[in-house]
């Protein structure tokens, strides 16, 4: 966690000393229940309330859903809230009921996805990473290492973000001197996903570098399927986002590095600073980066407990 990260969280334990208040906060967020990345940014929307005190509500639709994901958003503005916090994986779907958010007067902030329409679509601030910069770095450094022939393994096609994600690994490997990417979409199993690796390693030996979208859902598939054809150690994996295991298996040199975004972060900041907009009229002038932070062998065995935690 960087300097300004942490004076931040400081500040705001600092505002909230005192007695307890009850805004109500409401999050909407395009995040899946079987996706363990979710857990972590809900984690901090639950410490975020509790240090606030504000009343706070987690929404999030079962699958995917850009439709039901604008509901959620519109029955939201309905309850009138003090504050909106929302992620936008597509903002053309979503960007009608945001806009509505603002209209009505409700404070709203946009985290982890989204953070190129954001203000386009009136939020105060946006918390969270750009993707495309991620991505392009985590393709850089993979054709540092070596990497000639990677595929992009996506779980989730049609989020604006994780396409951005591909979009700059692509970019970020060809200038590191490496050479084709093909993005491989899949559905958000890790038993497909990795089947669908599988596979591709096999119709094509020349593969020697693979990117995970994500940690549970991808890179730990994607450990598992290099395994299973034999080519562990010989195949770079990296991915974005953290699990235990995938973070054991960088301290074991099985992987290459994991691409952290502090999603912790993403649920507690924008709780915060909602709490302290309604209580004070104090709210940071900008966007806050969360990410990213590649953990490579030499800090993956610091991070484990704190992913095993549920924090990173």
């Amino acid at each position: 966690m960087n300097n300004f990260l942490k004076s931040t969280i400081a500040a705001a334990a600092i505002a909230f000393t005192g007695p307890a208040f009850a805004q109500q906060i409401i999050v909407v967020s395009h995040g899946q229940a079987n996706d363990p990345f979710w857990s972590v940014v809900k984690n901090g929307v639950d410490q975020a309330a509790k240090d606030s005190g504000a009343d706070v509500d987690y929404r999030a639709p079962e699958t995917f859903d850009m439709v039901q994901m604008s509901q959620l958003i519109d029955a939201a503005v309905n309850q009138e809230p003090d504050g909106l916090v929302v992620s936008i994986p597509d903002a053309d779907a979503l960007g009608p009921s945001i806009e509505r958010a603002v209209q009505a007067g409700i404070p709203v902030i946009s985290m982890n996805s989204g953070s190129d329409a954001s203000k386009g679509l009136g939020a105060l601030l946006h918390v969270g990473q750009d993707e495309f910069t991620a991505g392009k770095a985590a393709g850089e450094q993979l054709a540092k290492d070596g990497g000639k022939v990677a595929i992009c393994v996506n779980q989730e096609v049609g989020n604006v973000s994780l396409d951005q994600r591909c979009e700059g690994f692509a970019e970020g490997f060809a200038e590191g001197f490496g050479g084709q990417v093909e993005v491989v979409p899949t559905q958000n199993d890790p038993a497909e996903v990795q089947s669908k690796i599988q596979a591709a390693l096999t119709s094509n030996p020349d593969i020697d570098t693979v990117l995970g979208l994500g940690a549970s859902l991808v890179g730990e598939p994607a450990l598992k399927a290099v395994e299973a054809v034999g080519r562990t150690g010989d195949v770079k994996i990296a991915t974005f986002d953290l699990s235990a295991t995938f973070l054991e298996a960088v301290a074991e040199g099985k992987a290459t590095f994991a691409i952290d975004q502090q999603q912790f972060l993403q649920g507690y900041l924008p709780v915060t600073f909602l709490a302290l907009n309604a209580k004070y009229g104090l709210v940071p002038g900008g966007n806050v980066p969360s990410g990213p932070n590649l953990v490579t062998q030499d800090k993956a065995g610091q991070v484990v407990e704190l992913s095993a935690q549920g924090i990173r």
